[in-house]
């Protein structure tokens, strides 16, 4: 879609879900989701009296689990462009005594200063945004000097699970949405923004050219899902 659409399809999108949107996940990934960010909170290695910030938080589950390692000492953010999504989030995380700083901002335009936090993390959130390089450049610019980013996003899948990969994609998941979130768009989006998506080594390339070095990819379920990691120089 044109650059100038995408904020507007997105905000739509996520108004839509955001009440349905931990079943749907639970649905969609089999509950495997729950395992990738998992592995990607091993892959960020927090440490106690660490200030992280988690942009995209969505429902909040990166923040808890990354929230949890920091303690005692330290701090998580959490961000998001859409009211609705981090509303829910923070509410979550209030439910479970985790009371975190919240801000609504665009990840292309992050309101912190520069050298700021020890880690940054992203889940699932990276390809909803119109200009992923500006937003990488960001998240690279709040980091200190060692500092370390952590994207954990879906990717390119192993091309002999290519055909069975799209027809879920394209028919189970809109029929799912349908079901279960009222609205067969939202998910038709999310299926068609993963296609577009950078796959795993364009992905690691451009957190090379934001300035992160030893960038490293990790593929999961046969590269349904993939891992990057890159250091602040």
């Amino acid at each position: 879609m044109p650059a100038e659409n995408k904020a507007d399809t997105v905000k739509r999108v996520f108004d839509s879900v955001a009440e349905r949107y931990d079943v749907m996940n639970d649905l969609m990934s089999l509950g495997l989701h729950r395992a990738w960010k998992a592995f990607a909170i091993s892959i960020a290695r927090p440490r106690a009296g660490e200030r992280v910030l988690d942009i995209a938080t969505g429902s909040g589950d990166l923040a808890l689990a990354l929230h949890r390692k920091v303690m005692p000492g330290g701090e998580v953010w959490i961000t998001d462009i859409n009211r609705r999504m981090l509303e829910r989030g923070r509410d979550r995380l209030l439910d479970r005594g985790r009371d975190l700083p919240a801000v609504q901002c665009d990840a292309e335009r992050l309101p912190f200063p520069g050298a700021h936090f020890d880690c940054v993390t992203v889940g699932f959130g990276l390809r909803n945004m119109t200009r992923k390089d500006a937003a990488l450049a960001e998240m690279a610019r709040v980091l200190k000097p060692g500092g370390r980013l952590v994207v954990l996003e879906f990717s390119k899948v192993w091309k002999p699970l290519g055909r069975a990969y799209d027809w879920y994609s394209f028919k189970v998941l809109p029929w799912l949405g349908d079901k279960v979130a009222g609205d067969a768009g939202a998910y038709r989006y999310l299926a068609e923004s993963i296609r577009l998506h950078p796959d795993q080594a364009a992905l690691a390339e451009m957190l090379r050219a934001a300035g992160l070095s030893q960038v490293e990819v990790f593929n999961l379920a046969a590269g349904v899902v993939a891992v990057h990691r890159g250091y602040r120089i």
